[in-house]
């Protein structure tokens, strides 16, 4: 029986000899880091951050965010989402998804904003789900309309087009990435807050650090000798070696994406046909951060067999109003979300990742088919 992990990170000397120069004390690889980002995109500003859950906490305090005021945000989102709106004691308010694409649903979004005008909106918090966003034009023609920002987390989304423009390089008030999305295979932790409006910029690099104001550091990082305090800040800044693995990751971005479109491809053709399964519906580009087939029924025990063949297998995601603490914070009930809730019961993420051998590939087939047939 061969083994299949869900992840493995794609790893060569490119990360050893960045590390390396980080130990001599060579070029900061966070600033390295931040213009490689810039320049990808293209965007103004690009801020390293100690991970992704930090880079939107970060954007909450950018906005100011309070207590009693409303984030608007998909309900199948990954915890950090609403949790980094809890922390200010403001709410977050779910909305269903698009049954095919598993993004916040924009027509119910739109009808929500059109019977709620209040001034505590503060603005629309979303996910790209599995690395294919939502209809982004639709979206900022919505936030426009009813003059509401919006911040992406693009943590499945680095490298993604929408259009001929990267995600992160479009409308969206502030974008948020992650380089350690795949939780349980981390081997550095990192985030980037990236955005195009100074004012946002300049209070994230402020509070990400403190909020210590002083004529700067040295060449080390240490504190100049006089220095202020002028607000409640935190400690989100990303370390020298965290930048060095993560540069070197950056820098394998293209080829990554094209490994993980080609067995994509693979997964399409060889599945399409396969009975009880449903392959991801592509309504555009797609790279493939995550593979989400449809088990029509009994998904748990289609994953607890295909585990036990060693194909390890992920659920992205468990819709929020079903997790304990909204479902009591809100007294939210299960059918409040009809789609989050269908497409939960028959989603299932199949490992795919630029590691993955031909052989590998095979094998993870091989065993949905099989265990397909055995379906009643």
């Amino acid at each position: 029986m061969r083994d299949v992990p869900f992840f493995m990170p794609d790893i060569d000397g490119s990360e050893l000899k960045e590390i390396e120069e980080v130990l001599n004390s060579e070029d900061s690889k966070i600033a390295k880091l931040e213009e490689a980002f810039e320049n990808f995109l293209p965007a103004s500003y690009a801020i390293t951050t100690s991970s992704g859950t930090s880079a939107l906490h970060l954007a909450m305090c950018a906005l100011d965010l309070k207590r009693g005021d409303k984030i608007l945000c998909p309900v199948n989102a990954f915890p950090s989402l609403p949790e980094v709106v809890r922390h200010f004691d403001a709410e977050p308010i779910f909305i269903d998804i698009d049954i095919d694409d598993f993004n916040i649903d924009l027509e119910q979004l739109e009808s929500f904003l059109l019977r709620n005008r209040s001034k505590k909106l503060k603005a629309i918090l979303i996910s790209h789900i599995a690395g294919q966003s939502t209809d982004l034009k639709r979206l900022y023609e919505i936030s426009h309309k009813f003059n509401i920002k919006v911040v992406e987390d693009a943590s499945q989304a680095l490298g993604l087009k929408y259009g001929k423009r990267y995600v992160g390089a479009m409308n969206a008030d502030i974008t948020i990435f992650s380089f350690s999305p795949h939780l349980t295979n981390s081997i550095a932790s990192g985030g980037m807050f990236v955005t195009n409006n100074q004012e946002l910029a300049n209070r994230a690099k402020l509070l990400r650090n403190h909020a210590i104001v002083t004529n700067g550091y040295d060449k080390y990082g240490s504190i100049d000798y006089v220095y202020n305090v002028v607000d409640i800040g935190c400690k989100y800044d990303m370390s020298e070696l965290n930048a060095a693995f993560s540069l070197a990751q950056f820098n394998k971005l293209e080829e990554n994406i094209k490994r993980r479109e080609k067995i994509a491809q693979f997964y399409d053709k060889e599945l399409k046909s396969v009975g009880h399964i449903l392959t991801p519906v592509k309504k555009r580009e797609h790279i493939y951060y995550l593979y989400i087939i449809k088990v029509d029924k009994n998904r748990d025990d289609f994953a607890r067999q295909l585990k036990k063949r060693g194909v390890a297998v992920g659920l992205h995601y468990i819709p929020l109003h079903l997790l304990t603490y909204y479902k009591q914070k809100y007294g939210l009930k299960v059918n409040d979300y009809p789609n989050a809730l269908r497409n939960y019961q028959q989603i299932l993420s199949i490992p795919i990742y630029p590691r993955m051998s031909d052989e590998d590939c095979q094998y993870v087939v091989t065993q949905i088919k099989e265990v397909a047939e055995n379906r009643v």
